[in-house]
């Protein structure tokens, strides 16, 4: 990264390493594939809020605490992966994630009561954590290539998933809101299977993570910087995510025909576009612009009719890629703290964010009108680019001087740094 401008370095070890990004171990498809269909589990219920509604006899805002309390354990969840992986494993925290996820995402499907909802996708919440937070470790210490390729390869996982997520449950869904949760329960168990057989166990980091390292990484300024932007970001991305559907008030095949469309969007620019359009005008820049396109966008989705809101949705999509691709980057490479470390620091401060929209979008909307609540992440928008901004040098010159290290670290390194 060029430190005046925000722009890409020479030599630039992202760049180098996208054309590898399909020469990978079986490990590494075998841990990619399960984090597919744990990103599916995010996006999965968006067709089906209407209709788990009305089985529940439930409001919107109470069926939105499936995001909330998913998303609640998830963060806090961040602080205990690093300690469970740093003492049994990553082989050993994915399949614990895995079996937790298999489990409460078929007692999910088995729910009486919203309230029994809200609580099982709260354990679903702690086993993804503990899954996608090691995953990304894993895939970064097992992929041919080097950190490039491992990072697309992960945002690739995260696309598909989300991409599929509303379709697999708009296509389970239409005959029953519960046929989802049991297809993700069977899902997971085949990934659970797959890391079985294929992955070797990783090797353990010379010293033993503490419950604090996390949050003691995020003291470095170019970590909590990024992670504060993100924070304001992830409250928009989530606002489209869990309240858009009741907005937009279609049949499930219809809304998990509008998300996919999104969710394609998502994996194609988050993979494809944002590397290209990075090595082009520089990372911070890239952000900062996706982030006000974003907020523009998610203004006219709340102000347009049926027609507009359904386009815009869907195109939230390209930047929501976008940011994701750079937000994951930033926050692997900007700091000296070991790279599950920093991802979990990262990942703590902005699932916070994930778990507040879900609830007060439907709030704000019962205090004023419809409008609003895109309003407010169209703020949240304009806050992360404005962290950007004012941020610029923690978030350029600190990661320019680690570039060399982390593009010369060989894959065991990384996992075990």
């Amino acid at each position: 990264m060029n430190s005046s401008t925000g722009g890409p370095a020479e030599g630039d070890p992202f760049d180098a390493g996208a054309g590898s990004l399909l020469r990978q171990p079986k490990a590494v498809w075998a841990t990619a594939g399960a984090s597919v269909v744990a990103f599916m589990g995010i996006g999965l219920v968006d067709p089906i809020l209407p209709s788990i509604a009305k089985g529940l006899d439930a409001s919107a805002s109470q069926v939105s605490l499936l995001f909330t309390s998913y998303f609640l354990i998830t963060a806090v969840a961040m602080l205990v992966t690093g300690f469970v992986s740093s003492r049994i494993g990553g082989k050993k925290t994915l399949l614990l994630g895995l079996a937790l996820v298999v489990v409460f995402a078929a007692l999910s499907g088995t729910s009486g009561s919203v309230g029994e909802l809200v609580g099982f996708r709260a354990g679903w919440g702690l086993g993804n954590a503990l899954f996608v937070s090691t995953a990304l470790a894993v895939i970064v210490g097992a992929a041919a290539g080097g950190s490039a390729a491992a990072i697309l390869l992960y945002e690739s996982a995260l696309g598909l998933g989300m991409a599929c997520g509303p379709l697999v449950g708009a296509l389970l869904g239409d005959a029953s809101w519960r046929y989802p949760f049991f297809g993700t329960a069977a899902l997971m168990a085949i990934g659970f299977l797959c890391i079985t057989a294929f992955l070797k166990e990783q090797p353990k980091p010379a010293r033993k993570t503490s419950l604090l390292d996390p949050v003691k990484a995020l003291g470095h300024g170019g970590l909590a910087s990024a992670a504060a932007s993100a924070f304001f970001y992830n409250y928009t991305f989530f606002t489209v995510l869990a309240f858009t559907p009741f907005v937009l008030n279609m049949s499930p095949y219809k809304s998990g025909a509008v998300f996919f469309a999104w969710g394609v969007l998502l994996a194609v620019f988050s993979v494809l576009v944002a590397p290209r359009l990075q090595a082009r005008f520089g990372s911070l820049k890239v952000l900062g612009s996706s982030l006000v396109l974003l907020a523009a966008d998610v203004l006219v989705l709340g102000y347009g009719n049926h027609t507009v809101a359904v386009v815009c949705t869907i195109l939230s999509g390209a930047f929501i890629g976008v940011n994701n691709t750079v937000y994951t980057e930033l926050a692997l490479g900007v700091s000296d703290a070991p790279r599950p470390v920093a991802s979990a620091g990262y990942n703590f401060v902005r699932w916070f964010a994930a778990a507040a929209a879900p609830f007060f979008a439907p709030k704000i909307e019962e205090w004023s009108n419809i409008h609003i609540p895109f309003v407010v992440a169209a703020v949240t928008a304009v806050l992360g680019a404005v962290v950007v901004w004012v941020r610029r040098n923690a978030l350029t010159h600190e990661a320019e001087e680690l570039e060399p290290r982390h593009a010369t670290e060989d894959s065991v390194t990384v996992f075990a740094d």
